[in-house]
C-alpha cells in the first residue's frame, strides 16, 4: 500500500501531504478553463484597441489634457486663485471665499457642497 492510496487526513496525517498534492494538481490541470469562472481573476489583457463599450478612454485623456492646459494658462496669470476643492485655478472673481472653512470654492464645487461644511487642515489666504 502506498501513501497515495491513503485518504488525505490533513497535515497531521501520515501521507506526507499526498492528498493535498493531488488536489493542487487537479486545480492546476483546470487552468485551461476560463480564469473568471474558476478564480474570479480578470481575463488576460490584449494589446489591441478592440474595446466596444460606451466609454471612450482616449477621449477622456484628451479632455483632461485640455483641462490641465487651460488650468496652467489661468494659473500663470496674476491674481488668480485655486479652488480649495477641485484645485483648479480660476479668475478671482469667479470664486467665493468660505469664511468659516477658510478656502475659495468655484461655482461647480459650491453647488456640489451645498450647505455642507468641509473643514480644512490649512486655511487659504484671502
Amino acid at each position: 500500500m502506498s501513501n497515495n492510496d491513503i485518504p488525505a487526513s490533513g497535515a497531521a496525517g501520515g501521507n506526507n501531504g499526498a492528498g493535498h498534492r493531488r488536489e493542487r494538481d487537479g486545480r492546476a490541470a483546470n487552468t485551461h478553463l476560463s480564469n473568471s469562472l474558476n478564480t474570479g481573476a480578470l481575463p488576460p489583457m490584449t494589446t489591441g484597441r478592440s474595446y466596444t463599450g460606451g466609454f471612450d478612454f482616449e477621449e477622456m485623456i484628451i479632455s483632461l489634457r485640455e483641462l490641465f492646459t487651460h488650468d496652467r494658462q489661468i494659473a500663470s496669470q496674476s491674481d488668480n486663485r485655486r479652488c480649495g476643492i477641485c484645485y483648479l485655478y480660476f479668475i478671482a472673481n469667479d470664486l467665493h471665499y468660505r469664511e468659516e472653512e477658510g478656502f475659495y470654492v468655484c461655482l461647480n464645487c459650491e453647488r456640489a457642497l451645498g450647505k455642507q461644511h468641509l473643514p480644512m487642515v490649512r486655511r487659504q489666504q484671502k
